[in-house]
């Protein structure tokens, strides 16, 4: 296979799989067995299309090539009473009645239903599976990845990946979770769900948990991708709008948050004209979108009106704090988070003086959920800095570079308490 064809595959499976899958799922009831007919398609064109090139159609190719191995499926099947009478129709045994059904098949998959993507994304994010479950069998199914590069972006082994997604199917069939989309506050709660894993794929993309690498843009492109799909899907839902202004304007600064040999760079030393406007344009867009359909503002929302005072400053300095600690305040009083709080306490370090911050950070000392978060001794750090404490600065950037497990951001709290030592040494001197 030329590596020219292999890419058309793969850029269409990664296109159509959803849609494929989402189809096949409806018409079968059995999300398992859609993705084993959807990669029988896949297979189908690794082997055909080098040899009698790539269709004018390659989507309806697929669609055409899943329906036969359905039909030859239903045809196997001890279930086939059964798979027949969902589609309304009664299956005589006689064998010249046989096109009745294949026919019901093949309308089935034909009809569109702009729902199908949509009951996907439910499916593959239902409470009932774990959240680790629930990323994996999102990223596979509506994603189209492969479970080596969902492996590979998480830094999972990926026979485990391989063990969460056979198991998230497993239980999703024992469940017998309907193939629909929720109503009423059931639906609330399942979109809940959904935001909540590509909000935690975007995030494992935008600042890795592990590693040596600082981001994983692939993952935050995936999230997005995925975010503006469900955006189109729920035009009337604020917090999904507001999640996707919060990963567009988020992602802009992906190319400045790097620097030339993989360091991290944080906000305050960016160079802010790599940020890219294209991105932050969508987002503050998306965030328009979500403030027009009347709701209020939810969470994500909320960190996307943050961002949008990142985005529309010109520099740290002539960026509107006093607002942006207001914003992490209405966050708060909404979901109560010490996350939430120690990022107000950096705004209204940066309003009102690094004293107040302080005092914020250190009434977080004790709060059982951060322990052992890197960030907490980090910011406290910072300010200590600007307070002149450098001494216990250090000791907290220490503190911060032992909690990480990404070797980048080690590496920068540990040349951070060393720099430190620097001022100190000057200090001295002088």
């Amino acid at each position: 296979m030329t590596v020219d064809v292999r890419r058309v595959v793969d850029a269409v499976w990664r296109m159509e799989s959803a849609r494929l899958i989402a189809a096949l799922t409806r018409v079968t009831g059995d999300v398992g067995l859609a993705e084993e007919l959807a990669q029988d398609a896949l297979v189908a064109a690794l082997e055909r299309w080098p040899e009698s090139g790539v269709p004018d159609k390659p989507g309806a190719w697929l669609m055409a090539t899943a329906k036969h191995r359905a039909i030859d499926t239903f045809r196997r099947s001890e279930r086939l009473t059964r798979k027949t009478a969902e589609l309304g129709r009664e299956l005589e045994q006689h064998e010249a009645q046989e096109p009745d059904w294949v026919a019901a098949v093949e309308r089935a998959l034909d009809e569109v239903v702009e729902d199908d993507l949509l009951r996907l994304v439910f499916i593959a994010c239902h409470p009932v599976l774990s959240r680790e479950a629930r990323v994996a069998l999102t990223l596979r199914l509506v994603g189209g990845l492969s479970t080596d590069e969902i492996a590979r972006a998480f830094l999972v082994a990926e026979p485990t990946v391989a063990q969460r997604i056979v198991r998230a199917k497993r239980t999703l069939g024992a469940a017998r979770v309907p193939f629909e989309v929720p109503v009423g506050a059931d639906f609330t709660a399942r979109l809940g769900s959904v935001l909540e894993v590509l909000y935690l794929v975007f995030n494992e993309g935008y600042s890795a948990t592990a590693g040596e690498h600082w981001t994983r843009p692939a993952l935050c492109q995936e999230a997005m991708r995925l975010g503006r799909i469900l955006a189109e899907l729920t035009p009337g839902e604020s917090e999904v709008h507001g999640l996707v202004a919060l990963m567009e304007i988020q992602a802009s600064r992906l190319p400045a948050r790097v620097g030339p040999s993989g360091e991290p760079v944080l906000l305050q030393d960016q160079d802010r004209s790599r940020w890219d406007r294209v991105l932050v344009g969508r987002g503050l867009t998306a965030l328009d979108r979500a403030e027009r359909t009347g709701a209020s503002l939810g969470p994500y929302a909320l960190q996307a009106a943050i961002a949008a005072c990142h985005a529309r400053a010109g520099s740290v300095e002539t960026t509107d704090w006093p607002r942006i600690a207001a914003l992490y305040e209405a966050l708060a009083a909404l979901t109560p988070s010490p996350v939430v709080e120690l990022n107000r306490a950096v705004a209204v370090s940066r309003a009102y003086g690094p004293a107040a911050g302080l005092d914020l950070v250190d009434a977080l000392a004790d709060v059982p959920a951060l322990r052992g978060y890197h960030l907490l001794p980090s910011v406290r750090g910072d300010l200590l800095v600007q307070l002149g404490r450098l001494g216990e600065a250090r000791a907290e950037f220490e503190r911060a570079a032992g909690m990480t497990r990404n070797d980048r951001e080690r590496a920068l709290l540990l040349d951070r308490a060393a720099a430190c030592d620097v001022l100190t040494d000057r200090r001295l001197g002088a």
